[in-house]
């Protein structure tokens, strides 16, 4: 049966993303669009800082005493086991182009007694597409297109890499942590190679249209909503160790399929 805690949430999430989608496009495309700098020199924009206080304000009366952490704002300490990770836009530098492959992402977290972190609901909604894919842990994971009925959202079972489709953000990541030589193992041993990035590849792999999405550099909020939704279309979010979790500040989309061809590819340095 359905934990209900995670269904009212997910349900919760659904909501707040679609409001925020609908604050998003209000920017986008927007030539008089004022972009800021962030200390590491990467951009944020009104619409990220309003997305996300959108929906704090929507949690702050819905769940009180969950926890959020979010990317552009102070975290704000739970009083339960729940903690929302947020990323109101991810892929501002898509956003800020006019490039419709930007999502805002919605993670929940579950904190045990032991403080050990389950990330346990996770939504990504495309404002510019209309889209949004979703999971609760233990119920599948699903793809909504406008105005249709969800369908399952699943991965492919390919089982070939020179039939894979890989996916990355940003090269020049890669050559920075010497990662040089994965990655053209990788552009050489694949189908296809695409830089459909930021949450866009991962959900590309949740959605059986690409197999393997690696970002070298991510961080909490950027995964939090991915994990979930990963695992419950039977595939992976790790760690270049192979570890599920969203704390490493690296992160891989992939199917079962390929799990261990990629491991042992991104490790062979």
């Amino acid at each position: 049966m359905p934990n209900t805690d995670y269904q009212s949430r997910l349900e919760f999430a659904l909501d707040a993303a679609e409001q925020a989608q609908d604050l998003i496009l209000k920017y986008y495309q927007n030539q008089d669009l004022a972009i800021d700098s962030k200390k590491d020199d990467t951009p944020v924009t009104e619409a990220d800082r309003g997305a996300e206080l959108l929906i704090r304000e929507l949690l702050e009366k819905s769940f009180p005493e969950d926890g959020i952490l979010g990317e552009e704002f102070p975290e704000k300490p739970g009083k339960n086991q729940f903690r929302w990770i947020l990323d109101p836009i991810d892929g501002t530098k898509s956003f800020v182009h006019g490039v419709p492959l930007f999502g805002c992402l919605i993670g929940l977290e579950e904190i045990g007694k032991n403080d050990e972190r389950h990330c346990v609901v996770g939504v990504c909604r495309f404002p510019a597409l209309d889209e949004v894919v979703y999971a609760a842990k233990g119920s599948g994971a699903w793809w909504k297109i406008k105005e249709n009925e969800p369908i399952p959202a699943r991965c492919s079972t390919n089982t070939n890499l020179s039939e894979a489709c890989f996916c990355t953000t940003n090269v020049a990541r890669w050559e920075q942590l010497g990662l040089s030589k994965p990655y053209y193992t990788l552009c050489n041993g694949v189908q296809l190679t695409r830089g459909w990035g930021d949450c866009f590849g991962h959900i590309l792999v949740a959605t059986g249209r690409a197999d393997i999405m690696v970002d070298p550099v991510l961080s909490e909020w950027d995964a939090a909503a991915l994990l979930p939704i990963l695992e419950e279309a039977g595939g992976h979010f790790i760690d270049r160790d192979g570890n599920a979790t969203i704390y490493s500040k690296n992160g891989m989309s992939v199917t079962a399929a390929m799990k261990d061809q990629l491991l042992q590819i991104i490790n062979d340095k």
